[in-house]
């Protein structure tokens, strides 16, 4: 004799699918919009609820009602959290062939209710359409760039959940089944709390997603300028301190870029801030084209920019900054603008951060006093 019925253990994992559903919704509220998919998730998870209990009401309610919407409302609710997990990354959804296909699936299992009753033609084609949804899943999550924790832990539960639906249609070949999704033997036992438990795994698993997003988006505020994109004057300080370190460990030759947008005052002046937020935001765009991927631009202060170039003896860091100078020199479409620079290099072991930039700071000071849109050495 069973000491856990079916209906007990599909009614507990309806239970906690809503309370899971209310916990992304409330994330949802909380975090910023630019986190997608948790509406997604959390809707998903509450049509999956609705399917729990319905199916619980088998016997008490005709079953043609029962079965057919607590299998539509499961499937709807597996195919949302894939929609979810594809605005999440970034992915437009094809939401017509899919709710196409659940729908035929749909009545079909009706047809096999009502008209020719047969469970195991029900099961066959709901285990056949969750491995499915399961399977692209998990490959949607697996192959969204470097693997973190909760990616791992999702990719594993949906796959794990997509083996669960192909082990239980096998076995259903030559395994008694029952009558219904309420039957008491224990191996269907094991599948129906396989499958509770997974969908309660897979609930966590994006609530780490999300969380995860969360801190990289904060990471990404606390180290970048929110106008501009560029590095802050915070982060740019801690690697010339981490570059000049090692520099000192292997000789090298490091160096660095201060630049000052000629004439601001008078472009926000007479233009508006807009047209002045415009020319910030253009010239980091026309930097970042001409630095290398181990250079890093930083924002030190309104319309003043800072670059450190790793690995560059003076001669080329004086290249580098007459390019940036001409780049923005050119005349394009948009507010015209140059700019002033300063460039100096690592000169001794005692040089500091400040050193360096009080340096690169003077030379830029000479290239405005010079008649501005110059070079300087220092």
């Amino acid at each position: 004799m069973n000491l856990i019925d079916p209906r007990t253990v599909i009614l507990l994992g309806g239970v906690m699918s809503g309370l899971m559903a209310l916990v992304l919704y409330s994330l949802k509220r909380s975090y910023p919009a630019s986190i997608k998919g948790l509406g997604h998730w959390s809707a998903a998870l509450l049509l999956v609820f609705g399917g729990g209990m319905m199916a619980t009401g088998l016997g008490t309610l005709p079953d043609a009602v029962v079965i057919s919407v607590s299998r539509f409302l499961v499937a709807s609710g597996l195919y949302l959290t894939y929609v979810g997990s594809q605005r999440f990354f970034g992915v437009t959804p094809r939401v017509a062939p899919w709710m196409t296909l659940i729908s035929a699936v749909t009545l079909v299992q009706l047809w096999f209710t009502a008209v020719q009753p047969s469970y195991h033609v029900r099961l066959v084609l709901a285990n056949l359409l969750a491995a499915n949804l399961f399977t692209v899943h998990a490959y949607l999550v697996l192959k969204q760039g470097s693997p973190t924790l909760a990616r791992v832990l999702t990719t594993g539960v949906l796959l794990v959940m997509a083996v669960i639906q192909v082990m239980r249609l096998v076995t259903s070949f030559f395994w008694p089944m029952g009558n219904n999704i309420l039957d008491t033997s224990p191996h269907h036992l094991v599948y129906v709390t396989s499958f509770v438990i997974c969908i309660l795994l897979l609930s966590i698993s994006l609530v780490l997603m999300a969380t995860e997003s969360l801190r990289a988006e904060l990471e990404h505020l606390a180290t970048h300028d929110s106008l501009t994109n560029a590095l802050t004057r915070r982060h740019l300080n801690q690697a010339l301190r981490r570059e000049l370190a090692r520099c000192r460990r292997h000789r090298r030759s490091m160096a660095l870029l201060v630049m000052d947008l000629d004439h601001f005052k008078s472009i926000n002046d007479s233009l508006g801030h807009q047209a002045g937020d415009r020319v910030l935001v253009d010239f980091v765009a026309k930097v970042n084209a001409l630095l290398r991927r181990p250079d890093l631009l930083a924002r030190f202060g309104g319309e003043e920019f800072l670059a450190l170039l790793p690995d560059t003896s003076p001669a080329e860091a004086l290249l580098v900054a007459e390019r940036i100078r001409e780049a923005c020199n050119h005349a394009g479409p948009g507010t015209p603008y140059t700019v002033s620079i300063g460039v100096t290099t690592n000169m001794n072991d005692n040089d500091t951060v400040d050193t360096l930039i009080a340096r690169a700071d003077a030379a830029m000071y000479r290239a405005k006093a010079n008649g501005r849109n110059r070079v300087e050495a220092g």
